[in-house]
């Protein structure tokens, strides 16, 4: 405790004098009294002087109450999930169409986060919402967050960025500050509307694997041909320096996109940001066979798992 605590004596107008008994009690009470306080006050039970907010030491010597913490639960029991095609199930069941039934956040036919975390009374439309849009950039991202406000989920799931790399050139590419932007400005919507919803933010896949895995399938190869991600995956087999740094440009947009997610994440109580799935050292099995872009049904589960690890984590 700083400084030292300081006695001070009151007088009383018009009091009476008491017995020398009686003034020798009171004395020897007072003593004893201020004696305890100042051993409490040493221990650290009472208020001290130390608060920053106050200087010199709260009003009336009493520390102001403290936050309380905000816990994460591990067992929410609604889902919302937001995001582009790959929450959507795209390419996962049939050439060209969602399968949101696969998906890895709310799906009803793999073992997504969903069927882990909510008991079977639970996985229902009641529950369960999926709000993703193939083909979706961070700045839909507001929009499709504005679906869920109403149904007030205990949970957000957030999977999105592939297609803000994924352009027709390089130069086309969403700017990291147009996507901190984006996504700052959802999270604080969300951070408004439902101040008690957490977030689960995945991160941007690798795209660079992608390209690295994919390109060892012919057809996979040919199918890229009709346009899928060409800022990365167009001329699959060229290793000439301009395609090179094409790549690399790509894959250095991604990254700071990841950065983006962590850090804006970072700030909030409730958000957890995962590079689990950038991370993930992913296999042709675990491509669509339609596109080799899109998770498969395979892919899906392993999302799935690395969000459940995650959300799951005390």
């Amino acid at each position: 405790m700083r400084g030292s605590t300081a006695r001070r004596r009151r007088t009383f107008p018009g009091a009476r004098f008491a017995s020398t008994t009686t003034r020798t009690t009171a004395a020897r009470t007072s003593v004893a009294l201020l004696t305890t306080a100042a051993v409490l006050a040493s221990g650290g039970c009472l208020g001290g002087t130390d608060d920053a907010s106050h200087p010199g030491g709260s009003r009336g010597g009493k520390r102001p109450a403290a936050k309380p913490s905000v816990l994460w639960n591990t067992k929410p029991d609604s889902i919302a999930s937001l995001g582009d095609s790959i929450t959507r199930g795209f390419d996962a069941c049939s050439v060209l169409s969602d399968c949101p039934e696969v998906s890895w956040s709310t799906g009803t036919e793999v073992n997504s986060l969903a069927r882990r975390l909510l008991p079977t009374t639970s996985r229902s439309a009641t529950r369960t919402w999926n709000y993703a849009k193939t083909g979706a950039v961070m700045a839909d991202l507001s929009g499709q967050l504005q679906s869920a406000v109403s149904r007030k989920p205990q949970l957000v799931t957030v999977l999105i960025g592939a297609n803000d790399a994924c352009r027709s050139s390089v130069d086309d590419m969403t700017t990291t500050a147009d996507f901190r932007a984006d996504f700052s400005a959802a999270l604080k919507t969300l951070r408004h509307d439902l101040p008690k919803t957490q977030v689960y933010v995945a991160s941007v896949p690798d795209l660079k694997r992608l390209w690295s895995e994919g390109r060892k399938n012919v057809l996979g190869r040919q199918i890229w041909k009709l346009g899928i991600c060409p800022s990365m995956l167009k001329d699959a087999d060229a290793t000439d320096p301009a395609a090179e740094e094409r790549r690399r440009r790509v894959e250095d947009r991604v990254d700071e996109y990841n950065a983006v997610l962590k850090s804006v994440c970072s700030q909030d109580a409730l958000c957890r940001y995962d590079d689990a799935v950038h991370n993930y050292q992913f296999s042709t099995d675990e491509l669509s066979k339609w596109d080799w872009f899109h998770p498969s049904k395979e892919g899906q589960q392993q999302l799935a798992e690395m969000a459940y690890r995650r959300i799951t984590t005390p």
